[in-house]
């Protein structure tokens, strides 16, 4: 296993990572900016069981007084939850928070370089971030973007969120050199919804057959000379078809939230939580329901993939 003086591992993960057991890192974002206390607690509780039934450790990434922990303990998952202190931090932000020895929750970028500094290669979120409507003339793009270019890592998400502009999104994915993948659909899908009006770039049918794609990526980086395809890979995972709220219904509720941030002046880092709190708000929770349903989904085929994967290294 990766040795890092910053990073802590519970012995679940560290004994998986010393032994080659798979395991899927999961964000810390989602419990504390994306979710209300109590149930986001429960709702991590559940996620990482969903990855342990597979025979797959789970590592829940956070900043603790400034220690970088790969695997959170009940206490620490507990206050992660509830303690308001947890400040969202994003890759650049991890330095300033380690050094002042603060807490932070870690978005999807600041989990995949994590993730990558453990030797953690699969992840398991809700929606990727993106290019922000309107980005055009705020240049808004997630640094989750960005990550994906630099960290070898497969982020398994239900698609970019919708809130986001999916189009611009995929094209600055291929600027970037990222594998954007569906699994089991040539459209990629959109957070909420199943379908958006977009092809997907590349398809696979199983989880296996995503593994085998890490595999392939990751084997033609040449350490010797210089890695010939760093980066990571995009898995984008549809939302089961039951918890979906389609694109037509939850559209006007998008528009709708937007127009309220807009009118509040809100932007940058304070933007994806409101609009998702705000769409929570809309729909009466139903949004909230099916944000929990496709991140247990993620992390259930985040575990098969990672479980491929250890196999394939293997052999």
């Amino acid at each position: 296993m990766n040795v890092n003086p910053n990073l802590d591992y519970t012995p679940e993960v560290r004994e998986a990572l010393e032994t080659g057991r798979p395991v899927v890192a999961l964000e810390s974002t989602i419990v504390s900016h994306g979710m209300p206390y109590p149930q986001n607690v429960q709702t991590a509780r559940e996620v990482e069981e969903t990855v342990r039934q597979r025979g797959v450790a789970p590592a829940t990434i956070a900043v603790v007084g400034g220690r970088i922990k790969v695997g959170l303990s009940e206490d620490e998952l507990e206050q992660l939850g509830s303690d308001p202190s947890f400040a969202k931090i994003s890759t650049r932000d991890l330095p300033h928070t380690v050094a002042l020895g603060r807490n932070g929750a870690t978005t999807v970028a600041s989990t995949m370089r994590v993730a990558h500094l453990a030797g953690v290669r699969v992840f398991a979120t809700g929606g990727t971030g993106g290019v922000h409507r309107g980005a055009q003339q705020s240049m808004d793009v997630s640094a989750d973007l960005t990550e994906l270019a630099r960290s070898q890592v497969c982020v398994v998400s239900a698609g970019v969120k919708s809130i986001l502009d999916i189009g611009l999104t995929l094209e600055y994915l291929e600027t970037l050199g990222v594998p954007v993948m569906t699994l089991g659909s040539a459209t990629f899908p959109a957070f909420y919804s199943r379908l958006s009006d977009f092809a997907s770039p590349l398809s696979v049918d199983s989880p296996e057959q995503a593994a085998a794609v890490l595999r392939a990526k990751w084997e033609l980086c040449d350490r010797g000379v210089g890695d010939v395809l760093p980066g990571g890979v995009l898995l984008a995972n549809p939302i089961p078809a039951e918890a979906e709220i389609a694109a037509d219904e939850i559209g006007p509720h998008i528009d709708s939230a937007l127009r309220d941030m807009q009118a509040l002046g809100i932007s940058g880092k304070d933007t994806t939580p409101y609009l998702l709190g705000r769409i929570v708000e809309i729909t009466g929770g139903r949004s909230l329901i099916a944000n929990i349903a496709l991140v247990r989904n993620n992390a259930a085929v985040a575990a098969q993939v990672a479980a491929a994967y250890s196999g394939l290294e293997m052999n």
